[in-house]
């Protein structure tokens, strides 16, 4: 029997209107854009509605890939959700997506691997298509970030942002995703964190972002090096062989250490982070699609996705587009 896989038909991503620049962060805390750029590289981020969840961004997201991909949303026979920032702590907002999209019958659930969201919940949906499962899968990243920053703290309130970004899977007799790579090791998991957790009613601890940045950052830079070499290696091929390397947008400094060792260079990495900062599960699939809309991801291009977030969690994808 033929090698069956899964391929990306469509793609789409949305950002809400409203704008936070680093001007008007200095005007909020004691920051200033200078100190953002030179330790982040971010220049704005977008914040959601008051009345916007993370399914209505997730919405857009959809319609938009759902319309590239040229099928109709009832079509769509799984729907996983990437998310750290959900409507409500049940039902899923998965299946409140699913509902959105007048889609019912097939399974709808979210998964929560903070920033490497994306990557879990696109390796998962992979297995579901290329064996056979469906035939048509939408995977989404979507995030409200600004309900979650502390918006006192200058460390992390200026880190992040909120946006989401989706794809559609179609089962194909033709490579797309190749491999896919996924890691965890709880034992880091103080180190990023929303520790708060609802008990009678009431929050118990903090319910906002903590994080140790100079641990983030040297545990992030390892894996993510280790996660590329995984899955070039798993598919007998060079880092040169890789046409665009699309990582988790969460620090400039951090994507170009990794870059660096890798030997890739930044004319070959798609950023998005200057103009969004890290909207976490959304931020792999968000830079995705506006590297395809705009042209620089052709047919037959070596795409590797790669993404770490608390828990911590890691991953990498591999695909021919």
């Amino acid at each position: 029997m033929k090698k069956m896989y899964s391929r990306v038909i469509g793609t789409g991503s949305y950002l809400p209107e409203k704008i936070l620049t680093n001007l008007d962060l200095e005007r909020m805390v004691d920051t200033s854009d200078e100190w953002i750029r030179a330790r982040t590289g971010i220049v704005q981020r977008h914040i959601a509605a008051d009345q916007q969840l993370a399914s209505d961004l997730a919405l857009e997201a959809s319609r938009r890939a759902i319309d590239a991909a040229g099928i109709q949303p009832q079509e769509i026979e799984l729907i996983i959700l990437a998310t750290t920032t959900p409507d409500m702590i049940f039902p899923s907002t998965a299946c409140i997506l699913q509902d959105k999209l007048g889609i019912t019958g097939g399974p709808a659930f979210d998964v929560q691997a903070v920033c490497s969201g994306f990557i879990y919940a696109l390796a998962t949906a992979d297995m579901f298509v290329s064996s056979g499962k469906c035939k048509h899968a939408l995977v989404v990243g979507t995030e409200v970030y600004s309900r979650i920053i502390d918006w006192t703290d200058r460390s992390t309130c200026v880190l992040f942002g909120d946006g989401a970004g989706a794809v559609v899977l179609t089962q194909s007799n033709q490579p797309g995703i190749l491999s896919s790579h996924l890691h965890a090791n709880g034992s880091h998991n103080k180190l990023l964190a929303a520790p708060g957790n609802i008990c009678g009613g009431k929050i118990q601890g903090t319910p906002f972002i903590t994080m140790e940045g100079n641990a983030v950052f040297k545990f992030a830079v390892k894996v993510l090096e280790e996660a590329v070499t995984e899955a070039v290696t798993a598919n007998n091929l060079q880092t040169s062989d890789i046409d665009w390397l699309i990582p988790h947008q969460a620090n400039i400094r951090i994507i170009k250490s990794t870059a660096k060792k890798l030997g890739i260079p930044m004319e070959k990495v798609v950023t998005t982070v200057d103009q969004h900062g890290n909207t976490s599960a959304a931020s792999v699939p968000l830079a995705l699609d506006i590297a395809v809309r705009d042209g620089r991801i052709q047919s037959n291009q070596c795409i590797l996705l790669e993404g770490v977030g608390g828990g911590f969690t890691w991953g990498s994808i591999l695909l021919r587009w």
